[in-house]
């Protein structure tokens, strides 16, 4: 037993000196500052799940177009366990961050599990959902929605970091290995509810207030700019930004129009790709250009972008050009993502509803100006 504490003990407390020395050293590295260890973090958080995240909201949009042309209702058993498969991840979403937020910054996974399976624990749900205010030793606790909340439970893992280590430090080894974990659930548990919880939410609203108020200045202005500037965005990880802003407005009113803005950038990045490779003579870097075009299609553009478009920078211009033109028109249409993936060719379901055709439109549109833009611009396409 008390090699097992011994092995708990080391282990939590080098992961936890490695997560906050590659947090504190990295602002201290000349290469990389106090944002790009921001970006790497939420970067590191969300990469694990991406794929899972567009594989829901694929299969939630599909849903829509199901029920919606009445070849399955809504009441129906099928119905009901569908909707568990493409819902599940989003439900529990907390879960699936506590896990790759506690890996990325280095705290205990499964402490950090237990601490988000605290804020989503069915009792004190549906006690909150009640309208009846829970109470710990007296003091009320705000009732907050945790179902696919993004903010609390990041912090919550970032405050566990220091708990741990700083218990690790001062607990004799003997027991550590159950009173380190014990007193962190309760700790972090804690704050969260009284204070990161309601923080998140305020934080969250306000994010998704924001947008809608910028949006409904001008839609077609929003569409201009983002759509030009999503992509630039990629290069640096800024992007991620406007992924949580997506995911927050999704959690708070069950619709975003951050997606649609992004979707025909996404389709520019394939189109011109696309484009250099009906400029080039080079065999091997045609087929190199067509299954980046392709993957792009299907919202993976880094291929695309830093393997055909960057390195040729005209291309890139292409991309940014076509992507405002089309994320103008795709503000026009009022379309409104109504799950979470990454905007794609597959993705497309999310989408279904009000402005969808025109929707439709803005993405090929940005496809066909990025392509049409890098077939005319001059560049060397064939570089070694």
């Amino acid at each position: 037993m008390s090699a097992a504490i011994d092995l708990h003990s080391a282990e939590s407390a080098d992961s936890a000196s490695a997560g906050i020395s590659e947090v504190v050293g990295a602002k201290t590295d000349g290469r990389k500052g106090l944002l790009a260890v921001i970006i790497d973090g939420i970067s590191g958080i969300f990469l694990p799940i991406v794929n899972l995240l567009s594989a829901a909201g694929i299969m939630k949009g599909l849903l829509v177009i199901l029920s919606g042309t009445g070849l399955l209702e809504q009441a129906s058993g099928t119905y009901l366990v569908c909707d568990a498969m493409a819902s599940s991840l989003f439900t529990f979403l907390p879960v699936f961050l506590a896990y790759t937020a506690a890996k990325q910054f280095g705290a205990n996974p499964f402490t950090a599990v237990v601490v988000a399976g605290v804020m989503l624990y069915p009792n004190l749900v549906a006690v909150q959902s009640a309208g009846t205010t829970v109470t710990f030793l007296g003091l009320p606790i705000l009732g907050v929605k945790y179902q696919s909340s993004v903010i609390p439970i990041i912090m919550a893992v970032g405050l566990l970091v220091f708990v741990e280590r700083g218990l690790d430090r001062i607990l004799p080894a003997m027991v550590r290995g159950f009173l380190t974990p014990m007193i962190a659930i309760v700790v972090v548990s804690m704050v969260t509810l009284f204070a990161f919880g309601p923080f998140g939410k305020v934080v969250g609203d306000g994010l998704a207030a924001g947008y809608e108020w910028v949006y409904a200045l001008s839609p077609i202005v929003a569409g201009l700019l983002l759509g030009g500037a999503v992509q630039p965005m990629v290069i640096f990880g800024f992007h991620w930004s406007l992924i949580l802003i997506g995911m927050n407005n999704i959690a708070v009113s069950g619709h975003d129009t951050v997606l649609a803005l992004m979707g025909p950038a996404v389709f520019a990045q394939a189109g011109a790709a696309l484009a250099v490779m009906v400029k080039s003579h080079d065999a091997a870097f045609r087929s190199t250009c067509a299954s980046a075009g392709l993957s792009a299609l299907f919202g993976i553009t880094e291929p695309a972008m830093f393997g055909v478009n960057l390195p040729r920078k005209k291309p890139m211009i292409a991309v940014c050009a076509g992507g405002a033109i089309g994320g103008a028109l795709a503000g026009f249409s009022g379309a409104q993502a109504s799950a979470f993936a990454f905007p794609s060719l597959a993705a497309l379901p999310i989408f279904v509803g009000d402005g969808f055709v025109v929707y439709l439109i803005s993405c090929l549109l940005g496809l066909a100006v990025a392509f049409s833009l890098a077939l005319i611009l001059k560049f060397e396409v064939d570089i070694n």
